[in-house]
């Protein structure tokens, strides 16, 4: 069983104790830690609290949290776009709308059902749901990844993302015209702590975050631009171009809901590189726009 321990700022004083953990904790649901509080497994200062307990500046929350249920992956014959492999790895290209790995209450069609059947040797470092995956990519964002077919390919890779030596660069179509060529948006990201399925740029409880971009081209009120991903927090292209005022288009959750008509973020992981963890040799991807976010490009010359 794991214990965790949470000490309350000024920052989050007066907020519901539910509330705090699932902030704080951001793997867990809410409705996940009202039920450990109803199972009195979190306590306040030492003492037992119900969910809407409001929190003062020091108290001490302290969560004993039960080990995981292990849960069936079932592999699924579909197809799949591998760009490579070999006895080490493989590298996909996932459609947008595909979500990479299962979780409770989604446990198929995802990418990895579809690697189970694809091949039977995926690394075991990340669990039972998660076999093979050494980094994601979002639902809605189309592009390459790496998976890991064997423990000692996975934590190479691992490492390599870490040390920032890897390279990910993607292309997308952001809201607005962005005057400059180049920049970059260094930001800490964390989780938002008024909607905790979002993230947002935060120095409470963050973690450095560094993005690139190019801009590509320019439209009337478009711009398509190269992003390259110095660090990889979760949704952070688009965390970041909202934050400078050039949301992704297609993207209602960080951006506008008027948008360009397309399912999904127009958002697709065009390059990745790396080092091969056997051969050490350097290798690198490319994978072309989906046709849905072609189509926009084309639409948007036109006009």
């Amino acid at each position: 069983m794991e214990q965790v321990h949470i000490k309350v700022t000024e920052d989050n004083k007066r907020e519901r104790v539910d509330k705090i953990i699932s902030t704080e904790h951001e793997d867990t649901s809410r409705s996940q830690v009202q039920q450990w509080i109803k199972e009195n497994r979190v306590k306040v200062n030492g003492e037992s609290v119900k969910a809407n307990y409001k929190c003062q500046d020091g108290d001490e929350i302290v969560i004993d949290i039960p080990e995981p249920v292990e849960l069936e992956v079932v592999p699924e014959e579909m197809p799949l776009d591998i760009v490579y492999e070999d006895e080490d790895l493989l590298v996909v290209n996932k459609p947008r709308g595909m979500v990479v790995h299962p979780a409770p209450g989604h446990l198929t069609g995802t990418l990895v059902n579809g690697l189970m059947a694809h091949c039977k040797d995926l690394s075991g470092i990340n669990g039972v749901l998660r076999p093979g995956i050494v980094h994601r990519i979002d639902k809605d964002t189309s592009g390459l990844l790496v998976v890991a077919k064997n423990d000692s390919a996975h934590k190479h890779l691992g490492a390599q993302m870490k040390a920032k030596t890897t390279t990910r660069k993607y292309e997308t179509i952001v809201h607005g015209v962005i005057p400059h060529n180049k920049g970059t948006i260094d930001a800490p990201i964390g989780r938002d702590k008024h909607d905790r399925q979002k993230m947002t740029v935060t120095d409470t409880n963050s973690k450095d975050a560094v993005t690139h971009f190019n801009v590509l081209e320019r439209f009337s009120r478009y711009t398509f631009v190269e992003c390259i991903l110095e660090t990889g927090r979760t949704h952070q292209i688009r965390v970041h171009m909202n934050y400078i005022d050039f949301p992704v288009a297609g993207d209602p959750k960080y951006g506008p809901k008027k948008t360009l008509p397309i399912d999904g973020q127009a958002l697709h992981a065009k390059t990745l590189g790396f080092v091969h963890p056997r051969t050490e040799e350097n290798m690198e991807f490319t994978s072309e726009l989906p046709d849905d976010m072609q189509k926009l490009l084309d639409e948007l010359r036109r006009n």
